[in-house]
């Protein structure tokens, strides 16, 4: 019997911690890490042939949306192919608790952007339906507080009573009981009412070892406060505080990022575990609902769409002055694009700004031509955002608290319409332009914001390193030639230099070329294990 299942031969280790990479062999048996040094061919039952490439621990995605499409298509293309072993789902809105209005609402959601029908209820059911059709690519998840409110309270916008309060700590308690790795949310605005019941949630996932991850808001105007809010946050309940996607967005915003910077290490130095993640591209990409004001994003979709057809709502929006500070810190009307569209007729103006939709629909006001395609689409369509400097995003970038993660899905090359390049090119494009090409990290370094600095926020030991014992997920490339592919006009294309790629042992990339596995696992947080 041999020693080993496979083993990689003849490569540079960059084992996922920063130091410098070296001259190994990687020995593996049972999906774990059984040996690193020097091997015998013939001592395995396969070899991967390693030489002059780099071998180095599979990039962990902190942040992405990849929970229904992980249903429709478990082979994880878009991921995989660029070294992503290990996505974790959620954020303001969850796979679980379905319960109440929250469930409503987000199987309204998923049938209108999918044609997907959600038959579960708990993270229990989500994780059991993913693991009994298999996936390329291991998945664990966060749990919402707004989604845990909304189950509880509805639409309402007040604060929960202290019996909803206490049914909103136990929805908590059961969903880390059940996997959750922590509190996932987006918070924009809220008096301190909010912050409290915030609060009262992230204690109790931090008694269970979790941690709470935040999109901090407007990330443009009001971020100073956002930000405060945050932290106000971990320090109460004692939990770290992990800031997704961390930028400074809207032209007037820009260069703002050392303010933001200042703030985050004044917390670290007192003692306040922070860290961030970021993504490289200077756009942004979220649905068009973001552009409202929050009384119009917090109200149920079915009740809210057809109201744009209405006089008096559209001018109520326009003189809002939350819809007006949203526009400006997504670009402006002439930097906001149409992505994806649902609707066959409406397909024309997918991939176009707002000020060329209004061009083509011979309207004047930006603002009335996307009220219009908002209407007719019976949605929000979702949008991609040029608002960002690279200036900001290399400073942020340097960072050594801040990891790499797309904000991405997994996706293949026959999606709809044209998603975000993040969900392709993410990773690589770290590799091929900002290391190689620019100099901003060293490999070394990128390779540790996307290994061992994820696996750390998330408190796992045995994965985002390559050591003896740890599971294999594992990335051979090179890096003469890794490049992101993927374009906002295209989208849809993988990268090339990933040459093979291993999830818990065994081959999903090989050479190039995905093998058709589904060796993923749910990465389960530290309450249910």
């Amino acid at each position: 019997m041999a020693l080993y299942d496979l083993a990689i031969l003849g490569g540079r280790l960059i084992d996922g911690s920063g130091k410098p990479w070296f001259h190994a062999d990687l020995g593996i048996k049972n999906g774990r890490i059984a040996v690193i040094g020097r091997i015998d061919p013939v001592s395995a039952d396969a070899t991967i042939d390693a030489g002059g490439m780099v071998v180095c621990p599979g990039f962990i995605d902190l942040h992405t949306h990849s929970d229904i499409p992980l249903l429709m298509d478990g082979d994880a293309q878009s991921k995989v192919r660029q070294g992503v072993t290990f996505d974790v789902i959620g954020e303001s809105a969850t796979v679980a608790p379905l319960i109440g209005p929250a469930a409503e609402e987000y199987r309204l959601d998923q049938q209108q952007r999918f044609g997907f029908e959600v038959d579960w209820v708990d993270f229990e059911g989500y994780f059991t339906r993913l693991m009994g059709q298999g996936v390329s690519i291991n998945v664990a998840s966060g749990v919402s507080p707004q989604q845990i409110k909304r189950a509880v309270v509805g639409f309402e916008n007040r604060p929960a009573t202290e019996a909803e309060v206490t049914e909103m700590e136990r929805l908590t308690a059961e969903s880390m009981e059940q996997g959750a790795l922590g509190l996932t949310s987006a918070w924009h605005g809220g008096g301190p009412e909010f912050t409290d019941e915030v609060v009262r949630m992230a204690a109790v996932a931090a008694a269970y070892g979790g941690y709470y991850g935040v999109h901090i808001g407007s990330e443009g105007f009001d971020t100073t406060q956002e930000l405060e809010k945050a932290l106000r946050i971990g320090r109460q309940a004692s939990i770290p505080v992990h800031i997704y996607h961390i930028k400074v967005r809207g032209r007037r915003n820009w260069g703002r990022a050392g303010e933001l910077i200042e703030t985050i290490e004044a917390a670290r130095r007192g003692g306040l575990e922070v860290t961030a993640n970021q993504y490289p591209y200077t756009a942004m990409q979220h649905p068009w609902s973001r552009l409202v004001p929050r009384w119009v994003q917090e109200a149920p979709r079915k009740e809210i769409v057809p109201r744009f057809a209405d006089r008096a709502f559209r001018d109520r929006l326009k003189g809002d002055p939350e819809f007006q500070q949203y526009v400006e810190e997504h670009g402006g009307w002439e930097n906001i694009v149409a992505s994806v569209i649902r609707k066959p007729e409406l397909k024309v103006y997918e991939g176009k700004r707002a000020t060329e939709i209004a061009r083509l629909r011979e309207e004047d006001d930006p603002a009335e031509a996307a009220f219009d395609l908002i209407h007719e689409e019976g949605g929000f369509p979702h949008g991609v955002y040029h608002n960002m400097s690279d200036e900001d995003l290399r400073t942020f970038m340097r960072l050594p608290w801040v990891s790499v993660a797309s904000d991405g899905t997994a996706l293949n090359d026959g999606a709809p319409g044209l998603p975000h390049p993040r969900s392709f090119g993410t990773n690589v494009r770290v590799l091929g332009k900002y290391v190689r090409e620019d100099g901003v990290l060293t490999l070394e370094d990128a390779v540790r914001k996307m290994t061992s600095l994820p696996a750390q926020v998330l408190r796992l030991s045995d994965r985002g390193v390559l050591r003896e014992g740890c599971w294999a997920d594992v990335v051979v490339f090179d890096p003469a030639t890794v490049v992101d592919r993927a374009t906002y006009e295209q989208p849809k294309q993988y990268p090339t230099g990933i040459e093979h790629v291993l999830v818990n042992g065994c081959p999903v990339i090989q050479s190039g070329e995905h093998t058709g596995a589904r060796p993923g696992q749910v990465i389960y947080g530290p309450a249910r294990r």
